[in-house]
């Protein structure tokens, strides 16, 4: 992934030397400037001006046909979830909600929606690909290994033991374990649970070590995040919670713990600002006041994880020496901003911020359970990742222009994939008023984030199936999993 990225518009020095820095991050932070800079670089790609891609509007139907399709096999009632976190905490049919609400009774609902957010941020940000080999057995009775308990270790001799105990773990099993022999001593074991993979095995392997406490500092409440744990958080007991080893390797074990350890750092930091306990869960009581607000919109909760976690992105550019995140140069990008006025020192700059707005859709629910009327949903946009873009192109509306776009690796600032995931956030847009109108629903009724739990997502997958042996995108992106 390219570091420190900086290529300003023409006349951006001379702006910026009278433009606060918190002004600037504030217009690439907008909700409306994702639209309006991506509308502008879809607009040159539509006037024929790309050398990497055209659009082929008249396969959006066929396209919004197979989502449609399958958002009616998944909810046939159309009562369709926002798409978000959660559902990757219902895999396998389980309803681990139930579990954890049964964990959080004794608290008042505002304190249950703060674990809720603890858990809903570490999730999202532990939710990198995992590599198609990698597996997560799912045994709700079985304690975490001590490895996976960095708050637990008191020496450096006990991390290098966890160290080598985590290194040492063997492969989840495979197949149902045999009963032992009558007679046998052995202890009695967990019965082996179900196996999953990818994005929904990450989400039950991250919420097993939640309940666990495997991010608490206070034993007597284990479903909390306190930034003091995410703080000593490594490989290793990413490796024990995640049941990772040789045989069964997760990809990015170094990226997600440095992740982690650097959300601690952010939290403590924001902590300082007001007093509030350095927990993800200072995100609820930013956007609710200290649960005195029973209304917030949808663009507040993006600000607020953008404003808060800003820090903790090291992989994405930098804007003016100021560090970004998910934000990327591309030469059509413009200074719109969806509003009045042109904000000319960030010209040229198109923001994405994929993983903070696929956070905020996660916490949503958190924040409706807890009394909180979410407004504006569609402020949000449609996640430019490689699901939801390799949907339009395996169907067909987004061409590459020569074939090698698919035999070659990119990096996220190649403005191939920048052109790519800005085509993606504009035409999901088009392609969820095409599929409202083949269910015959307003926006109203299915807003975005419905659409693409519906949806556009799982379509992606299921076309990338068909399509590849795996299952894999069109196009190959190498990344950390901390931006793309």
């Amino acid at each position: 992934m390219s570091d420190s990225i900086a290529a300003p518009g023409p006349g951006a020095e001379t702006a910026a030397a009278s433009a606060p820095r918190r002004d600037l991050l504030a217009v690439l932070r907008r909700p409306q400037t994702i639209r309006a800079r991506c509308a502008a670089i879809t607009a040159a790609v539509a006037d024929e001006r790309s050398g990497w891609f055209r659009i082929d509007r008249s396969q959006l139907p066929a396209a919004a046909a197979r989502v449609a399709a399958l958002t009616r096999s998944r909810f046939p009632d159309l009562r369709i979830p926002y798409h978000s976190r959660w559902r990757h905490f219902e895999a396998g049919g389980v309803d681990r909600k139930a579990e954890l609400d049964a964990l959080l009774a004794p608290l008042s609902p505002a304190d249950r929606a703060r674990a809720q957010f603890d858990l809903t941020v570490v999730s999202v940000l532990l939710d990198a690909g995992a590599g198609a080999q990698w597996q997560y057995r799912e045994q709700q009775s079985a304690p975490l290994p001590a490895a996976a308990l960095p708050g637990q270790r008191v020496s450096r001799d006990d991390l290098m033991a966890m160290l080598d105990q985590a290194a040492a773990s063997p492969a989840p099993p495979q197949a149902e374990a045999a009963s032992p022999a009558a007679g046998s001593a052995q202890p009695a074991q967990p019965a082996p649970g179900p196996s999953y993979g990818r994005s929904e095995g990450l989400g039950v392997a991250s919420f097993r070590a939640f309940v666990a406490g495997a991010f608490s500092a206070d034993a007597n409440q284990p479903c909390r995040v306190d930034a003091a744990v995410l703080c000593q958080l490594d490989a290793a007991a990413l490796r024990a919670m995640f049941q990772a080893s040789p045989s069964n390797p997760l990809v990015g074990l170094e990226g997600r713990a440095g992740l982690l350890v650097r959300l601690g750092q952010a939290l403590q930091a924001e902590a300082v600002r007001d007093g509030t306990p350095a927990r993800p869960a200072l995100l609820f009581d930013r956007l609710t006041e200290g649960g005195t607000r029973s209304e917030v919109t949808a663009a507040d909760v993006l600000h607020h994880v953008l404003q808060a976690l800003g820090p903790i992105w090291t992989s994405g550019s930098q804007v003016m020496g100021v560090t970004a995140g998910d934000v990327w140069p591309h030469r059509w990008a413009g200074a719109a901003t969806g509003t009045a006025d042109e904000h000319t020192v960030s010209r040229g700059w198109v923001p994405f911020h994929k993983l903070s707005q696929w956070l905020s859709y996660s916490l949503l629910e958190p924040l409706q359970w807890a009394g909180i009327t979410v407004t504006g949903l569609d402020a949000l946009t449609g996640l430019p990742e490689y699901r939801n873009g390799g949907l339009l192109i395996d169907a067909g509306v987004i061409v590459p222009r020569s074939a090698t776009l698919f035999e070659r690796r990119f990096k996220p600032a190649d403005e191939a994939i920048v052109e790519w995931r800005a085509l993606t956030v504009t035409l999901l847009d088009e392609l969820a008023d095409a599929v409202r109108a083949e269910l015959g629903v307003s926006a109203e009724q299915l807003p975005l984030a419905c659409v693409l739990e519906g949806g556009t997502w799982a379509a992606g997958r299921q076309i990338a199936a068909e399509r590849r042996p795996g299952g894999g995108p069109p196009l190959v992106i190498d990344s950390d999993g901390t931006v793309f």
